[in-house]
């Protein structure tokens, strides 16, 4: 069964097709990266997928559901949460108050209750604390709890945001370049809590330049080059596609 499901998608911008008649598919609970030389249109895909950007043409289905031209609140209501390239962590905020923002999509008291200061949010702030704190165990920054978040080292900062992404309890998780300035044995990491968060039954959609990460903790992998798709199947067909090596490598390389 397929957790997402793209067809025909178009997006341009002026003469630009950053996206141009892509279509793919996300098993449900697999790995699939999204690879591609800069400006192949990844990050594109990535903002109409979540709802950030609406397609000119194709349609997107995610969970048996239409989110095509959704809002991003909308995509996030649905089960669909998002890491960004770039660390958007809120600060003056600790690193356990950030994870629990994540939560807080999932809040039943609303805005009077919160105003009113009633004892439906204290018991519901309660149990958005405690599922954050666990969230942080699983991750194994429990210990940074109480620590400002922005403060923290760069990768640790990493794992605090993919902690209030798995906050919003998704089931299809979108990762923009994670590995984004890690050094190896931090990349090293945060493969292995990519490849603990798929154990745990959610789906994950990755954009990444790091190859190994890649190539280590994927099922499936799609290549973008100019807009357009140019393969998607297992890691080791990818790594022997003769296109993809080009598209790397430079023509000259491939042909060695």
């Amino acid at each position: 069964m397929a957790m997402l499901e793209v067809k025909g998608l178009h997006r341009s911008f002026g003469g630009l097709h950053a996206v141009n008649d892509v279509s793919f598919s996300v098993a449900e609970g697999a790995i699939k990266a999204l690879i591609g030389p800069n400006g192949a249109g990844k990050t594109t895909l990535f903002n109409l997928v979540s709802g950030v950007l609406a397609p000119d043409t194709g349609t997107i289905v995610f969970n048996g559901g239409r989110i095509d031209g959704l809002k991003p609140f909308q995509v996030a209501a649905k089960g669909m949460a998002r890491t960004f390239q770039h660390i958007r962590l809120f600060p003056k905020m600790t690193a356990l108050e950030n994870i629990m923002i994540g939560r807080h999509i999932h809040s039943r008291a609303g805005f009077l209750a919160g105003m009113l200061n009633l004892p439906l949010t204290w018991k519901e702030e309660k149990h958005i604390r405690q599922k954050a704190f666990g969230i942080m165990e699983f991750l194994g920054i429990a210990g940074l709890a109480g620590i400002d978040a922005t403060s923290l080292a760069y990768g640790q900062q990493r794992i605090v945001e993919l902690g209030r992404a798995l906050a919003c309890e998704p089931k299809l998780l979108l990762l923009d370049e994670p590995a984004a300035g890690l050094n190896m044995r931090e990349t090293a990491e945060m493969a292995d809590l990519i490849s603990r968060v798929k154990g745990l039954g959610i789906t994950v959609l990755i954009v990444e330049h790091d190859m190994s990460l890649v190539m280590n903790i994927s099922d499936e992998i799609i290549v973008l080059s100019y807009g357009q798709k140019i393969a998607d199947d297992k890691p080791l067909a990818i790594q022997q596609n003769r296109e993809v090596i080009r598209i790397y490598l430079g023509e000259e390389d491939a042909q060695d």
